[in-house]
């Protein structure tokens, strides 16, 4: 299956470091796109699926990390990962309730909005 018969929604390419910790372990690694229902963390140390984490998104253009909860639901083992489709775990975001939804959703359009415009966006997020 490829990278994008795996995804909920369309995704914008765009690179952010994010934070997260494991087992008393820090990594740092890099969005590679993003959508309002999950993103693509690239990563040589992939979680296993089904792991639930929450990571901190560096956005420029806030003063405080953007924090969401994930959950790993595929991964691309760098044994097997290509130049077309990179080492990493695909993670869809994981809500505590529709509010907090509401409000993680708002905030990645927001980025998105800053980072690509409006118009993008809108086509991004199937809205025209």
């Amino acid at each position: 299956m490829s990278s994008s018969d795996r995804r909920a929604g369309d995704r914008a390419a765009i690179e952010l470091k994010v934070e997260y910790k494991r087992m008393n372990t820090f990594f740092a690694d890099y969005t590679k796109n993003i959508s309002r229902g999950g993103t693509f963390i690239g990563t040589e140390r992939p979680l296993p699926e089904g792991t639930e984490f929450v990571f901190a998104l560096a956005v420029p253009k806030l003063e405080e990390p953007l924090r969401l909860r994930g959950k790993v639901i595929w991964i691309t083992p760098p044994e097997i990962a290509s130049k077309a489709n990179p080492a990493g775990m695909g993670i869809e975001f994981v809500y505590a309730d529709d509010a907090e939804r509401r409000e993680k959703e708002s905030a990645v359009e927001s980025l998105l909005v800053a980072e690509f415009g409006e118009h993008l966006t809108r086509r991004l997020l199937g809205r025209e």
